[in-house]
C-alpha cells in the first residue's frame, strides 16, 4: 500500500485504498504479487520481484488497488497453507493487527480467500502489547496464560461470505512468473 501512495502516486494515503478498491466490483482479472523486495515463506526467493499481470486498456487505478488488496491476502494464504500443512491441521482462524488491519475490505478479503474467520485486534500495534503482557507475566502481575487471553478483545470479525480458488490459482501463476526475476535479468545481461 505504501508503494501504491508514494511509489504511482494513486492514492494519497494508505487509508484511500479501501474506498478506491470498493470502486470496482473485483480486480478485473489483474493480479498482483506484491514482491517488491523478494518473496518469503513458502517460496524463499530473494530474486523475485513484484509483478503486475493482467492489464488491459479497461484496467485503472481502482482495480490495481484491488488486484494490490487481494495480492496481500493470497500472499498470507500462502503461508496459512504451510502452517497448516506443518502442523497437520487446519488454523481455528486469523488473528490480525497492523495499520492494514484497519482496511475491512481487506480483513473480508482475507477471510474469503482462506476460507477461515479473521478477527482482528483492538490494539492495532500488538507487539508492545505481547511484549508488555510477557514481563507482566515474568513479575507474577498475571498468573497465566488464561488471564491474560481474557483481556485480548477484538474490534471486528470477518467471516468467509465467497469462495475465491480461481483467485489463488492466477495468483500461483503470477508468482511462478515473478520468481528468480534478478538472477534471469543478470543472466540476460551477461549473455
Amino acid at each position: 500500500m505504501q508503494w501504491l501512495r508514494d511509489g504511482l502516486g494513486i492514492i494519497k494515503s494508505s487509508s484511500d485504498i479501501e474506498s478506491l478498491a470498493l470502486s470496482v466490483p473485483d480486480s478485473g482479472g489483474v493480479v498482483f504479487v506484491p514482491a517488491l523486495t523478494g518473496l518469503g515463506a513458502p517460496n524463499w526467493d530473494p530474486h523475485a520481484r513484484g509483478l503486475i499481470i493482467g492489464i488491459n486498456r479497461g484496467t485503472t487505478a481502482a482495480h490495481i488497488a484491488r488486484a494490490t488488496l487481494e495480492g496481500i491476502a493470497l500472499e498470507v494464504l500462502d503461508v496459512v497453507d504451510l502452517m497448516s500443512e506443518e502442523m497437520g491441521s487446519r488454523l481455528p482462524c486469523l488473528a490480525i493487527d497492523g495499520g492494514a488491519s484497519m482496511n475491512d475490505l481487506l480483513c473480508q478479503l482475507q477471510a474469503d480467500i482462506a476460507q477461515l474467520p479473521v478477527k482482528r485486534s483492538e490494539q492495532v500495534e500488538t507487539t508492545g502489547l505481547g511484549a508488555a503482557f510477557l514481563a507482566g507475566l515474568g513479575v507474577g502481575f498475571w498468573r497465566d496464560t488464561a488471564e491474560i487471553s481474557q483481556l485480548v478483545r477484538t474490534s471486528g470479525e470477518f467471516f468467509p461470505m465467497l469462495t475465491r480458488d480461481d483467485l489463488h490459482a492466477q495468483w500461483r501463476g503470477a508468482v511462478t512468473r515473478s520468481l528468480n526475476w534478478t538472477n534471469l535479468a543478470s543472466d540476460e545481461l551477461a549473455k
